[in-house]
C-alpha cells in the first residue's frame, strides 16, 4: 500500500520500508512518529479513503542537508557577499502504511509515563530568605585627611 503525505510544506509518496528525508521533526533517533496529513492512499490501481489511512515512521537520524552557497555581487561596485546555509532535516524509515484510526496510531507513538506517589521525587523546599542587612557589604569609613606637606626653605 502507498500513501501521499504532506510534511514540512512538501509532499512525499511513501510505502512501507521507504526511507525519506523531510524537514526537521521533533524527536530523537529511534522514536516513532505518525505522519498525520495523508492526502492520497491506495494499493496498485485502486485508491483508498485517505482519511482512514495512517502512516507511521521511525526516526533514523537528525542531520543537515547539503550546504547551499549564497553569493551576491554587484559588478563595478566592489560589492561581494558570501553566505552559506545547511538546512536541518530528519531521516525517516516508513514502518507502516495502513488503515486504522489515527488516534490509535498516535497513542502508540507516545510512550506512557506512569509514576506512583511512592516513586515521585519529593518537592524541593524553598530556601529561607536572608535578611537584606546580611547581603549588603559594611559601609566604608571616610578616608583620613592628610596633613599638608611642609615646604623646605
Amino acid at each position: 500500500m502507498f500513501a501521499v503525505v504532506r510534511t514540512g510544506g512538501k509532499q512525499y509518496r511513501v510505502a512501507a520500508g521507504d526511507k525519506i528525508a523531510v524537514e526537521k521533526l521533533a524527536g530523537e533517533a529511534g522514536d516513532t512518529v505518525t505522519l498525520g496529513d495523508v492526502l492520497l492512499a491506495g494499493e496498485g490501481d485502486s485508491i483508498a479513503d485517505a482519511s482512514k489511512v495512517s502512516v507511521s515512521a521511525e526516526i533514523i537520524a537528525q542531520a543537515k542537508s547539503e550546504k547551499v552557497v549564497v553569493f551576491k555581487k554587484r559588478r563595478r561596485h566592489n560589492y561581494r557577499r558570501k553566505a552559506g546555509h545547511r538546512q536541518q532535516m530528519t531521516l525517516l524509515r516508513i514502518t507502516d502504511v495502513g488503515e486504522g484510526s489515527k488516534k490509535a496510531a498516535t497513542k502508540k507513538a507516545a510512550p506512557k509515563k506512569e509514576a506512583s506517589e511512592e516513586t515521585k521525587a519529593p518537592a524541593k523546599k524553598a530556601a529561607p530568605k536572608k535578611e537584606a542587612a546580611e547581603k549588603k557589604a559594611p559601609a566604608k569609613k571616610p578616608a583620613a585627611k592628610k596633613a599638608p606637606a611642609k615646604k623646605a626653605d
